[in-house]
C-alpha cells in the first residue's frame, strides 16, 4: 500500500463571510504533524481528524498537535467543536489539499435551535455581532433590510409582526443591537405555527448574547456623535405672506388687506420688533446639531458548571432647541441585561435572564414643531425689548417690575390676546415636564435531559414577568404676555404702552399624568426528542405548549395567545427532508364553540448537490429546494372581542316615550349575533431555493411565496336586506361575518459575493422582496365597476382624476358641476367619470399603490472591503412602486393658514399657463383639497444608509498593553437620499426635522 506523508494545519481564521482553509501537504512519508489554532492564534484541543477507510482516528492534544498514518485515496474527516464536519480524499496528484471549514451556525426557529444547512427556505437570519463589527448602529433592526431578503419594517408586506426577545413577545427597541447575538426572521406559516394566531404576519426572534466558557472578557464600546438637520420646511416670510394673502382676497373678490406701505414695512427689516418676520428654523432659536453619547460595557465567561453575560449601557441624546428652558431637553436611557446559564447536574441545567430600562426625557410645555408649522410670521413679537418702552410710560414700567419673566434682564415676553400660550414663551416661562419610563424583564427556563425514561428524549420549559410603567411629571406655569403699541413721532419706533394678558404664577405643584403600564406574562413547556440512527437517519420531534398574556392600562380585556403544538421533524443524510408542523389555535374572541382550531404545515426539502447527477460539478458547492404548504388559523385581525354577540345600546333623549310620556328612553340595537363567527385562515405555499458556487464565491438563497387570507371579519350591509337597518330609530341587526378576502404574491432573494483580489478581501450582498396584494373578495354596493375595491391592492389610493385648473367661469359652466364647495377659476377641473355631468364621491378612482405595507419592490445593498487592518463598509436600501399624497398642511393652504413656498406658482389670470397650485383662497377650499391625482407623488427613492471606516490596531501594537483588542471608528448615517420627490420625502411638517448622523465610536477588549 502506497502512502503519503501529510502535514495539516487548521487555521480557525474567522472573517466575516470568508471560509477556512485547510492546507494538506503531501510528500512519501507517512508522519503527520500539524497544529490546531482558533482565531487568535490559540492551539484547539480535541480537533478530531478521522481516515475513514482504515477506521482510524486522532486527537488534537493538549498543545493542539495530531499525528495520523493515511494511505493515498484515504478520506479524510474533520470534525472540531463549531464547525460543520467536512471531508477530503488524499490524492497524490497534487502537492496540496483545500479544504473548505465552515462554522457550524446554529440557527433559532420556532422553539429549537437547527443547523443552517438544515434551514427550510422561509426562514432568514443575520448574527448581528458580525455586523456591528463594521457597522455601528443602536436600534435592534436597523438596516437589516439590506441583509435579509423579504423584510422591510414588516414581513412579506403583511405589517404587524410579531417580535420575540429570547422567546417573549418585547418590543424591539428593549434591547440593544450590541445586546444581540442574532436576529431570526420567521416569514412562512411553516415557520411561525408553532407559534400560533400572534404570529400569521410573521416572527422576528431576537437573541440575546449569552455567556461562554472562557476566561472573563470584557469589551467597551464608546461612542460620540451629531445629528444635523436634514431640511426644514420653508415658509413664506411676512411681507412675501402679505403679498400672497391680498393675492388670495383678490381671488376671493375682496380688497386688499395689507397695504403697499405696511408689506414695505415689514420687508425691510429696520424694526423687527414693531413689524416681527419669525423663522422659527433660524439659528436664533435652533443649534446647528444634537449630540448623542453612548457607552456600552459586556463583561462574559465562565466555566462548564456557569456561563455569565452582562451588558450595561447609557445612552444621552440632546435637542436642536436652544432657547429658554427647551436648552435642558434631552433623553437618557440606562439599562442593564444579565443572563445566566447554569449547568445543576449532569441531567437539569436552567437559564436565567433579566433586563432593567430606565428611561427619562425631559422637555417643554409645548409643542414648538407644530406650532412652527402652523404660526404666521407676523402673529406676533416673540420678544419685547425692554428699552423701546418710552421712558415716561409709568404703567408698563410697573409691569416690567411686577413681571416673574424678564428674560435676559432685556426683553418681555410677546403676544396678543388670540396668542396667550405661544411656544416662545412656553418654553421661557411655561415650565417644563419629565417623561419616565421603567421596563423590568424577568425570564427563567429549566432544562432536564430525559435520557434514562428515552434515549434522545428532553424537557424544557420558559417562563417570564414583564412589567413596564411610564408617566409624566410637569411643573406647568402660568404666565402673562404682553402685546404692545408703537409711536414713530420721536424718529424711530418706540412702545407707547402696553396690554397685558394672562398672570405670572408658579404653583409649585407637580403635575403627574399619563400614567400607564403593562404587563405581559409568557409560558412554554415542551418535550423534545432527537434521534439519529445508523449516522444518516436523523429523526427529532416536539409537543409543546405555549401562550402569553398582556395586559394594558385602560384596556378591559387582555391580549392573549395560547395554543398546543406539535413538530415532526426526519431528513435521511442531510439531503432529504420532511417536516410536519400542527398547532392547535385558542382565541377568547369567538364564541365558546369556536374557540379550537387546528394549523397544519407540511415542509419538505431536497439538496440536489448530493445526487449523483450534481455531485461531480466542481463550480457548484450546494444547491438546496424546499416547498412548504400549510394552513393557518388567526384573530390577529379581528378587531375586538364578544364580536360574536348581539349588541343593545340604552340612550337618553331618543325617539321612544311610555304613553303617559313619563319616560323618554329607548333600547337600540347596534349589532345582530352570529355565534359562527371564527378564524380568518392563512393559507400559503412557498418554494425556496438556495445555492453557493465556486467554493462559496457566491451564495443565492431565496422564497417564492403565495397565501390567502380567508374569512377576514366584517360588518357588511350589502350583504342583508335593508331592513336589518333603520335610520329612525338608528338601528342594526346586521352580525360580524368572515368574508373578506386577502391575496399576496411575491419573492425575495439575497446574493452575496466574497472575493479576496490581491491583498483586499471583498464582500458584496444584495437583497430584494417584492410582493403584490389583492383584495379578492369584498363586500361592495357601489354603482359603478370601477369604484370597486375588490380585485385592487390592499393599500389602494383612491380619488379624483383632475385636468387641470378651470381658466375662466365659461369654463367652469360648460363642464360638469363640482359638488365640493363653490369653484371659481383657478380651482383644480376632475374628470367625470361615469358622465352623469356631476363630480362627486362617485367619481373617485383607483390611483395608484400606496405604502402603508411597504412598497412593492424594496431592496438593500452592502459592501465591505477589508485590507489589512482597515475596514470600509456601505449600506444602501431602496423602494420602488408605491405613492403617496401631499395632503398636510404644507401643501394644503386656505383661510388664515401658514403659507408654505408652495403657494409661490398659484394660479393668477396673468400666469394661468405656468401655474401649478391651485388658486388661493381665504376662505375654505374643500374642491382643491381632497384625494386626487394632482396631489399625488411616487415615494421611490435610494438611500445611502450608512458608510463606516474602521481601524483595527494591530495585536504587535497593544500586545504588551492590558488590551487585547483596539479599534477606532467613524460613521455616518441617513446620509443621503437620491428621488425625483427627495424635498418632499426629507421633509417632516409638526414635528422634529430628519437628520443626518456623524459619529466616532472606540472600541476595546480587554
Amino acid at each position: 500500500m502506497k502512502y503519503i506523508q501529510l502535514k495539516i494545519v487548521l487555521c480557525f481564521l474567522i472573517i466575516a463571510f470568508s471560509p477556512t482553509i485547510l492546507m494538506a501537504q503531501v510528500g512519501n512519508k507517512i508522519d503527520v504533524n500539524g497544529v490546531v489554532r482558533n482565531a487568535e492564534g490559540k492551539p484547539v484541543i480535541g480537533a478530531i481528524l478521522v481516515s475513514e477507510k482504515d477506521n482510524i482516528s486522532t486527537t488534537t492534544d493538549s498543545i493542539g498537535k495530531f499525528s495520523l498514518k493515511v494511505p493515498i485515496d484515504s478520506k479524510l474527516l474533520i470534525n472540531a467543536k463549531g464547525y460543520i464536519t467536512k471531508s477530503v480524499v488524499v490524492k497524490p496528484k497534487s502537492s496540496e489539499i483545500n479544504l473548505i471549514l465552515d462554522k457550524d451556525k446554529l440557527v433559532q426557529i420556532a422553539f429549537r435551535k437547527v443547523q443552517e444547512k438544515d434551514l427550510l427556505g422561509d426562514v432568514s437570519y443575520v448574527n448581528i455581532p458580525e455586523i456591528l463589527e463594521k457597522n455601528y448602529t443602536t436600534y435592534s433592526l436597523d438596516g437589516l433590510q439590506a441583509f435579509v431578503g423579504g423584510f422591510n419594517g414588516n414581513i412579506w408586506g403583511s405589517g404587524g409582526y410579531l417580535v420575540l426577545v429570547d422567546g417573549i413577545p418585547r418590543d424591539a427597541t428593549s434591547i440593544l443591537a450590541v445586546e444581540i447575538e442574532q436576529v431570526t426572521f420567521l416569514k412562512g406559516v411553516a415557520a411561525v405555527a408553532l407559534y400560533g394566531s400572534r404570529a400569521a404576519k410573521g416572527v422576528v426572534y431576537i437573541t440575546s448574547k449569552k455567556g461562554v466558557v472562557q476566561k472573563q472578557q470584557i469589551s467597551v464600546r464608546v461612542d460620540g456623535g451629531i445629528n444635523i438637520a436634514k431640511s426644514f420646511p420653508k415658509y413664506l416670510g411676512s411681507a412675501e405672506y402679505m403679498s400672497y394673502y391680498n393675492q388670495a382676497r383678490a381671488n376671493d373678490g375682496l380688497s386688499s388687506l395689507y397695504s403697499d406701505e405696511t408689506i414695505y414695512n415689514y420687508a425691510s427689516g429696520n424694526s423687527p420688533y414693531r413689524y416681527p418676520n419669525v423663522d422659527y428654523y433660524s439659528s436664533d432659536y435652533l443649534k446647528d446639531f444634537a449630540t448623542r453619547y453612548d457607552a456600552n460595557v459586556e463583561i462574559k465567561g465562565g466555566n462548564k458548571i456557569a456561563q455569565y453575560y452582562t451588558a450595561v449601557n447609557f445612552s444621552n441624546s440632546g435637542d436642536l432647541l436652544n432657547f429658554g428652558e427647551a436648552k435642558n431637553n434631552s433623553t437618557n436611557r440606562f439599562n442593564v441585561r444579565g443572563n445566566v446559564d447554569l449547568a445543576i447536574n449532569d441531567f437539569i441545567s436552567a437559564t436565567i435572564g433579566t433586563n432593567a430600562i430606565y428611561y427619562n426625557g425631559r422637555g417643554v410645555n409645548t409643542n414648538y414643531w407644530g406650532s412652527a408649522a402652523t404660526t404666521r410670521p407676523d402673529r406676533f413679537t416673540p420678544l419685547l425689548p425692554i428699552d423701546l418702552i418710552e421712558e415716561g410710560d409709568a404703567s408698563s414700567q410697573a409691569m416690567i417690575a411686577n413681571s416673574n419673566y424678564v428674560i435676559d434682564g432685556k426683553y418681555l415676553l410677546g403676544g396678543t390676546q388670540l396668542d396667550l400660550n405661544n411656544s416662545f414663551a412656553a418654553i421661557y416661562a411655561g415650565g417644563y415636564n419629565t417623561y419616565t419610563n421603567r421596563q423590568f424583564q424577568f425570564n427563567t427556563g429549566v432544562d432536564a435531559k430525559l435520557s434514562s425514561l428515552l434515549d434522545g428524549l428532553s424537557f424544557h420549559s420558559t417562563f417570564a414577568v414583564d412589567y413596564e410603567t411610564s408617566y409624566t411629571q410637569s411643573f406647568n406655569n402660568t404666565y402673562a404676555v404682553y402685546e404692545p403699541k408703537w409711536n414713530s413721532y420721536a424718529g424711530y419706533d418706540q412702545i407707547t404702552s402696553l396690554t397685558k394678558f394672562g398672570e405670572d404664577a408658579k404653583s409649585g405643584v407637580q403635575n403627574i399624568s399619563n400614567s400607564a403600564y403593562r404587563q405581559t406574562i409568557a409560558f412554554s413547556g415542551q418535550f423534545d426528542y432527537v434521534k439519529k440512527i445508523n449516522g444518516v437517519h436523523n429523526f427529532s420531534g416536539m409537543l409543546l405548549a405555549n401562550g402569553f398574556q398582556q395586559s394594558n392600562s385602560e384596556v378591559y380585556h387582555r391580549v392573549s395567545n395560547a395554543n398546543l403544538g406539535l413538530n415532526l421533524s426526519y431528513n435521511y443524510a442531510g439531503k432529504y427532508y420532511v417536516e410536519f408542523n400542527e398547532a392547535l389555535v385558542h382565541s377568547a374572541k369567538f364564541a365558546e364553540s369556536k374557540r379550537l382550531a387546528p394549523s397544519p404545515t407540511l415542509s419538505l426539502g431536497w439538496r440536489l448537490s448530493e445526487e449523483n447527477f450534481l455531485k461531480n460539478w466542481s463550480s457548484l458547492d450546494n444547491l438546496k429546494l424546499t416547498v412548504s404548504a400549510g394552513i393557518l388559523n388567526t384573530d390577529l385581525d379581528v378587531a375586538n372581542y364578544y364580536l360574536y354577540e348581539s349588541i343593545y345600546s340604552q340612550t337618553d333623549g331618543a325617539w321612544f316615550s311610555w304613553r303617559d310620556g313619563s319616560l323618554n328612553r329607548s333600547t337600540d340595537a347596534r349589532r345582530g349575533e352570529n355565534l359562527s363567527l371564527t378564524f380568518a385562515k392563512k393559507k400559503e405555499v412557498n418554494v425556496g431555493v438556495e445555492a453557493s458556487f465556486f467554493n462559496k464565491l457566491i451564495t443565492f438563497n431565496g422564497t417564492f411565496f403565495a397565501n390567502k387570507i380567508e374569512g377576514n371579519v366584517i360588518q357588511a350591509s350589502v350583504l342583508y336586506p335593508n331592513y336589518f337597518t333603520t335610520g329612525f330609530p338608528n338601528s342594526s341587526f346586521i352580525p360580524n361575518v368572515n368574508y373578506n378576502n386577502d391575496n399576496r404574491i411575491g419573492f425575495d432573494f439575497n446574493v452575496r459575493v466574497n472575493k479576496r483580489v490581491g491583498q483586499v478581501d471583498l464582500s458584496l450582498g444584495v437583497t430584494g422582496n417584492y410582493y403584490d396584494t389583492k383584495a379578492s373578495k369584498r363586500a361592495e354596493g357601489f354603482e359603478f365597476d370601477y369604484q370597486n375595491r375588490q380585485g385592487k391592492p390592499l393599500d389602494a389610493l383612491w380619488g379624483l382624476k383632475s385636468d387641470g385648473f378651470f381658466t375662466d367661469g365659461i369654463d367652469i359652466t360648460n363642464h360638469a358641476s363640482q359638488t365640493f364647495g363653490q369653484v371659481r377659476p383657478g380651482d383644480i377641473k376632475y374628470k367625470d367619470q361615469n358622465g352623469d355631468g356631476i363630480i362627486n364621491a362617485q367619481d373617485e378612482v383607483y390611483l395608484g399603490k400606496g405604502g402603508w405595507s411597504g412598497a412593492p419592490f424594496t431592496g438593500g445593498l452592502n459592501f465591505t472591503a477589508k485590507w489589512k487592518s482597515l475596514t470600509f463598509f456601505a449600506l444602501a436600501t431602496g423602494q420602488v412602486g408605491a405613492n403617496a399624497m401631499k395632503n398636510n398642511s404644507y401643501f394644503w393652504i386656505d383661510g388664515e393658514d401658514k403659507y408654505s413656498v408652495m403657494v409661490r406658482n398659484s394660479w393668477t389670470v396673468d400666469n394661468q399657463a405656468t401655474a401649478t397650485y391651485p388658486r388661493l383662497t381665504t376662505n375654505t377650499s374643500d374642491n382643491n383639497y381632497r384625494s386626487s391625482d394632482f396631489w399625488l407623488y411616487s415615494t421611490n427613492r435610494i438611500d445611502l444608509a450608512n458608510i463606516q471606516f474602521t481601524y483595527d490596531f494591530p495585536k504587535k501594537m497593544i500586545q504588551n498593553s492590558f488590551l487585547n483588542e483596539l479599534g477606532v471608528y467613524v460613521n455616518g448615517a441617513n446620509l443621503l437620499t437620491i428621488s425625483p420627490e427627495r424635498e418632499t420625502m426629507e421633509l417632516n411638517i409638526g414635528g422634529s426635522p430628519q437628520t443626518r448622523f456623524f459619529n466616532l465610536g472606540v472600541k476595546a477588549l480587554f
